[in-house]
C-alpha cells in the first residue's frame, strides 16, 4: 500500500503581497529639517533663578522706585548721547579793555602832585600860560644848508608857545600844569592819527641836527635858540625828547630859558612834557612825569584805576 507524500509548501504563496523592489540608491539624498535643539532643564533652571533675583531686588526696592528710575535713566542718557552732541563748558568771556582814550579818561591819566617830587604845586590856568621869549620869527638866512631846516626850527617855536608839539590832537584831550619857584611844567595827554603821530615823533628826534643852533628876531630883539638830545625813562611804545634854551633880553635885561621837551607815544595816544624855566630845567621831574604818566594812561587805557600817589593819600 502507497502512502501519499505530503506536499512541500511553496515558498511564495498567492495570497502573499508582491515582493518590493529594492531602494534606488542613484537618487539624491534629501535630509529631513532640523528641529531646534530641546533646551536643558538645567539652563531654564537657572534663568528662572536670575529672574527671581532681579524681582526679589526690584521690591526691596520700595518708595524709591521712581527716583532711581530717573536716575538711572538720567545717567542712561547722558553716557549714551554722542559726544559731538554733550554741551561744552564755556569760559566766560572777559571783557577786554577799550584802547580808545575818553574825555573823562583823558583827565584820570593826568598826574597830579603826587607823581612829582619836590615842591610842584598843580595850578588852574595852565591852559593860558605863554612865554614870549618863545614869540620871533626864524633868521632863515643863518641856515646855509635848507630852508626846510628853518620850517623845522620855526615850527618848533611855534609849537612851544602855543603847546601843540605833536600837532592837533584827533581825538579827547586833557592838560594840567604845575608851578615851583620860577619854574614850570605843562603835562598834556591826547589822542592823534597814528601817521601824524609817527612824523611828529621823527621831527623832534631830528631837532638836534636840523635846529642844533639858530637865531630867531622878535619884538624884543634876537634870541639864540640852541637844541640838544635828552635821555627819557624807557617808557610807551615810542619817546622823544630834546632840551630848548633861549637867550635874549626881557625888560632889558639879559634872560636865559631853559626847557625839556618830552613826548611819549601808547597806542594812538601821547603825552607831552614842557619843563623850565629861567632857572633851568629839573631833568628829574621831566623824568618822574614821564615815568608815572605813562603808567597812568597804561592803566587807563587798560580799564584799571591808575594807583594813587603816597601824597595823594594823605
Amino acid at each position: 500500500m502507497t502512502t501519499a507524500r505530503p506536499s512541500r509548501p511553496s515558498h511564495r504563496s498567492r495570497t502573499d503581497p508582491p515582493r518590493a523592489d529594492p531602494p534606488r540608491t542613484d537618487l539624491p539624498r534629501t535630509h529631513p529639517p532640523r528641529t531646534a535643539r530641546a533646551v536643558r532643564p538645567a539652563r531654564v533652571l537657572a534663568v528662572a533663578v536670575a529672574a527671581g533675583a532681579l524681582l526679589a531686588t526690584a521690591a526691596c526696592a520700595g518708595g524709591d522706585d521712581s527716583a532711581t528710575a530717573e536716575a538711572d535713566t538720567a545717567v542712561s542718557t547722558r553716557a549714551e548721547r554722542p559726544v559731538a552732541q554733550r554741551p561744552l563748558a564755556q569760559p566766560t568771556p572777559t571783557p577786554s579793555p577799550d584802547p580808545r582814550l575818553t574825555a573823562v579818561g583823558a583827565r584820570t591819566a593826568l598826574i597830579t602832585e603826587g607823581d612829582l617830587e619836590d615842591d610842584w604845586n598843580q595850578v588852574s590856568n595852565a591852559a593860558t600860560w605863554r612865554n614870549r621869549l618863545l614869540i620871533g620869527q626864524v633868521d632863515t638866512a643863518a641856515f646855509l644848508t635848507a630852508r626846510t631846516n628853518a620850517a623845522d626850527c620855526q615850527r618848533l617855536l611855534d609849537a612851544l608857545y602855543d603847546e601843540t608839539l605833536l600837532g592837533e590832537p584827533s581825538g579827547p584831550s586833557a592838560l594840567t600844569g604845575f608851578t615851583e619857584g620860577d619854574s614850570r611844567l605843562l603835562y598834556q595827554v591826547a589822542t592823534y592819527e597814528r601817521a601824524q603821530l609817527d612824523k611828529s615823533l621823527k621831527w623832534l628826534e631830528a631837532l638836534p641836527e636840523t635846529c642844533d643852533e639858530f637865531t630867531a628876531t622878535g619884538a624884543g630883539g634876537t634870541r639864540t635858540v640852541q637844541v640838544v638830545e635828552a635821555s627819557l625813562p624807557d617808557e610807551g611804545d615810542a619817546r622823544q625828547a630834546v632840551t630848548v634854551t633861549v637867550r635874549g633880553d626881557a625888560y632889558g635885561s639879559p634872560i636865559t630859558l631853559t626847557l625839556d621837551v618830552a613826548a611819549v607815544r601808547v597806542g594812538t595816544n601821547a603825552l607831552t612834557v614842557t619843563n623850565g624855566g629861567t632857572g633851568g630845567a629839573d631833568h628829574d621831574s621831566t623824568e618822574d612825569a614821564v615815568r608815572q604818566g605813562s603808567q597812568r594812561l597804561e592803566d587807563v587805557l587798560a580799564g584799571r584805576t591808575p594807583k594813587a600817589q603816597p601824597s595823594e593819600l594823605e
